[in-house]
């Protein structure tokens, strides 16, 4: 018994023996219930995209009547499409000349899902609770969730990159290692940036990375509305683009609706084949849009190495196989004026810019000079998106012929900026005089009407003063009477009642009169306060057995009420019965 007591008595010196925990260890037990939130984040977000591509190509491999591979080749192609989503170029290795052939041409409404994932899955996991559970959890910081999230999502994508890897379709490992990062990354960071109100700190950092004098002049005054109006401009010129190149594709395909309708026909003859062509199509579609506003932009795109199609000619294309988008491409040969109208596209990308510029320049009173800087600013930001999503938009199908496939994108950023800044920037600045001076001064600025510009304005500001403005000879005018509020009486008065007794007591003061506002008429417009006066009541009508009788004709009574009325109409005012 002794024995247990006196060791129950050491044991608590025994934990000051031991040496304590660091310090970054101890931050890192502190944050462990953010962190771990974030990975499982991460790869419940690689694993639900995993599933989806997984879901969808086992459908169809299922429902295929001639499937070529067992469940492990549709779920190798699941994992291969699902790092295509990412920006992957693929190797295709089954090939008729047992040379690998690439597959970089990226359908662009395929990163949709894992980047929709990664930006849920990391809006989660800053509210993530911690372990205490005590009532509302604080947000976990924002660079512990951005790195759970990357390392969890990275995690899951390595794996399924190495068991791609044995299959057909397989992985290149520089682009498995740019772009799958960077589409976690970017994506990670959206959705911490909007989890904690989408604040302007960690922009104003990137900033402050630049040398001073580009600080200098991208901070300038009202730096904030400046790039605030450019942005919202370059996305309003990027959606008018990717709007009017969709327009073109749609009318192409009616255009050439039997070559189309043939092509999907003569792919496969199963139903399984043709849903397959059919999703590929769709996820298409925005490649071909983007395809298409190059078109509409001038460099148009290319249909193998050395096979352009613009609008002013179309060199004759290579053997490629039936597709329905590509029997949409115009026959080769010289442009026609029915080509010439896709310029429209860039021209109302252009005027959109120069809209949005003018009416923050109009409300802001900007100068020209400002006005044009950020109209420029715009069409740079437009031109850079363009070039971006047709980089994203091409890529190679194979080799030789098809090294390159789709516009370059250098060409489609330099056509796009030159149209914006040609159209963009003079439409912003005379939109900016018409919304400040009006169509009136603009067509006098422009040289259509006399005058100087800003004198539609100032004859609009200084109306009023011209109106009430007088000459110094000049006699003011009188004005007009207004029209009188009572109307006058007539000349004779209506006779008593018949039925009126004959006399009243003197001493009985006579009924309360009724008080009734009116305008006399030698008063005209003068003061409001002089223009009313309390005008006598009318005679009422007297019945039989009315106690007022007696007092309604009382003498005193009637020739105070006569002599009222001659004061207030003058000597028209005559009366047989006055005394």
């Amino acid at each position: 018994m002794a024995v247990v007591i006196r060791m129950t008595a050491r044991r608590p010196s025994l934990p000051s023996r031991r040496p304590s925990l660091s310090p970054l260890l101890g931050r890192v037990r502190d944050r462990s219930p953010g962190l771990a939130a974030s990975l499982a984040a991460g790869a419940l977000a690689a694993g639900l995209g995993l599933a989806a591509f997984a879901v969808l190509v086992i459908a169809l491999w299922v429902s295929s009547p001639y499937p070529d591979s067992g469940p492990g080749g549709a779920v190798h192609v699941a994992a291969a499409l699902w790092l295509l989503a990412h920006g992957v170029e693929l190797v295709r290795t089954d090939t008729l000349s047992a040379l690998p052939a690439p597959v970089g041409v990226t359908p662009l409404l395929l990163p949709a899902l894992p980047a929709l994932l990664v930006y849920r899955g990391t809006r989660d996991a800053v509210d993530a609770p911690d372990g205490d559970g005590a009532g509302a959890p604080p947000p976990v910081r924002a660079r512990t969730a951005w790195t759970g999230v990357v390392v969890g999502y990275l995690g899951v994508g390595g794996c399924a990159a190495l068991y791609a890897s044995g299959g057909e379709l397989r992985p290149q490992w520089p682009w498995v290692a740019v772009c799958l990062p960077l589409l976690a990354a970017a994506a990670a960071g959206a959705g911490v940036w909007t989890a904690y109100g989408r604040p302007r700190e960690p922009l104003l950092s990137l900033v402050l990375v630049l040398p001073g004098s580009v600080r200098r002049l991208l901070l300038g005054r009202d730096s904030r509305v400046r790039w605030g109006t450019a942005v919202r401009a370059s996305l309003a010129g990027t959606a008018v683009f990717f709007g009017g190149g969709t327009l073109l594709l749609a009318a192409s395909l009616v255009g050439h609706g039997d070559a189309a309708r043939s092509s999907f026909l003569q792919l496969t003859a199963g139903w399984s084949g043709r849903c397959t062509v059919l999703f590929l199509c769709v996820a298409l579609i925005p490649n071909a849009a983007v395809w298409s506003a190059s078109y509409a932009a001038g460099p148009g795109f290319a249909l193998g190495a050395g096979h352009l199609v613009n609008p002013l000619a179309s060199d004759p294309a290579p053997q490629l196989p039936p597709f329905p988008l590509l029997a949409a491409v115009p026959q080769h040969g010289p442009g026609t004026p029915l080509n010439w109208l896709a310029g429209a596209v860039p021209v109302t990308a252009g005027v959109t810019v120069a809209w949005f510029v003018a009416a923050r320049a109009a409300k802001r009173s900007w100068p020209a000079g400002r006005t044009a800087g950020v109209a420029a600013l715009a069409a740079l930001l437009c031109a850079l998106l363009l070039a971006a999503l047709a980089e994203l938009a091409g890529g190679p199908l194979g080799v030789a012929a098809l090294t390159r496939f789709g516009p370059v994108w250098w060409q489609t950023g330099m056509a796009a900026g030159g149209w914006l800044l040609a159209v963009g920037v003079p439409g912003a600045l005379g939109l900016q005089a018409w919304r400040r001076e009006g169509a009136a001064s603009l067509a006098a600025w422009l040289g259509f009407a006399p005058g100087k510009p800003g004198e539609g304005r100032t004859a609009d500001n200084h109306n009023h003063k011209r109106k009430h403005k007088q000459r110094p000879d000049q006699k003011p005018k009188p004005r007009k009477q207004r029209k009188q509020g009572r109307r006058t009486p007539s000349h004779k008065a209506p006779p008593p009642p018949a039925s009126v007794s004959p006399r009243a007591p003197a001493s009985v003061s006579p009924p309360a009169q009724v008080v009734v506002v009116g305008l006399r008429p030698d008063q005209g417009d003068g003061d409001a306060s002089e223009r009313y006066e309390a005008l006598p009541a009318e005679p009422r009508e007297v019945l039989p057995g009315d106690p007022l009788t007696g007092l309604w004709e009382d003498e005193a009574a009637r020739r105070a009420r006569w002599t009222a009325r001659r004061k207030l109409y003058g000597p028209a005012a005559e009366d047989t019965d006055a005394p």
